[in-house]
């Protein structure tokens, strides 16, 4: 399944090359800068039922823009980028369905349990979203963390995807060195996360066409969902149109005989304009 995507950077909805994110916030290879504000993208995705997507803070001067998407639609997008304990709460209650976090529940390098423990006690395994976004290293993948440039030493398996099931509701990855190049998805990565993975995952990374959503269908078995970014028409790209992706949702749904959901409480919004 399609699941779509608001990337904010300095206030504005953009699409980036991932490898290239850096502390200091210089050298940023950005394929897209948007003129329309966060809403209108969330308004869209809300029009089209597109539910389990996510707001993603890159950095500082976010918060605003963060804001309006998840106020113009209550409960229909996760929010990641700098969620910590201290500030998790407060972003559900702006209206994120789940908040994404992984920088915070690591520690020189390594997963800090207790933290996590910590995290889930205050807001719930069912409304936690653990970014397990990595790099390729050897023949292992590994958590990537602080704009995902460092290395940690926990390896995306299927003893690990297990371990952490327990505490978050899904997992969110993205392939780092391949996000935003739109050269392809790493297939042995969505192979290995559906082979491994207990729960609902989104991966993220390459996705250049159409045939890369039905890709991950098939590599995935069903299992995977695809964020598509750079390659979108909506952000610019021209490899997928986003109807055909929302097309594509629809008829999954119909051949899998998914249920058709309900209006959420508070209605569609009419078709958003440009």
């Amino acid at each position: 399944m399609f699941r779509p995507c608001i990337d904010l950077r300095e206030g504005k909805v953009v699409q980036i090359v991932g490898g290239t994110l850096s502390d200091h916030g210089q050298g940023v290879q950005t394929n897209f800068v948007s003129d329309r504000p966060p809403r209108w993208f969330a308004e869209l995705y809300r029009h089209d039922d597109l539910r389990g997507g996510h707001v993603i803070s890159l950095g500082p001067g976010n918060e605003a823009a963060a804001r309006d998407a998840l106020t113009a639609w209550p409960g229909g997008l996760q929010f990641g980028g700098g969620v910590t304990l201290g500030n998790a709460a407060t972003w559900l209650d702006a209206g994120a369905s789940h908040v994404i976090v992984t920088s915070w529940v690591f520690r020189e390098g390594r997963l800090d349990t207790d933290r996590l423990r910590e995290l889930v006690a205050r807001i719930g395994r069912d409304r936690l979203v653990l970014d397990l976004s990595c790099r390729k290293r050897g023949d292992d993948y590994f958590v990537v963390t602080d704009r995902w440039q460092k290395f940690t030493d926990l390896k995306v398996a299927k003893e690990t995807l297990g371990a952490l099931s327990a505490h978050c509701a899904e997992f969110l990855v993205h392939a780092v060195d391949v996000e935003g190049l739109c050269r392809g998805i790493d297939d042995e990565l969505v192979t290995r996360l559906a082979e491994g993975s207990p729960l609902p995952t989104t991966y993220a990374g390459g996705a250049r066409s159409l045939k890369d959503l039905e890709r991950v269908e098939q590599l995935g078995r069903g299992r995977i969902h695809l964020t598509i970014g750079s390659a979108l028409d909506i952000f610019g790209g021209t490899g997928a149109r986003y109807s055909d992706c929302v097309a594509f949702n629809h008829k999954t749904r119909i051949d899998g005989k998914e249920p058709p959901r309900k209006p959420d409480e508070h209605g569609s919004p009419n078709q958003p304009v440009a």
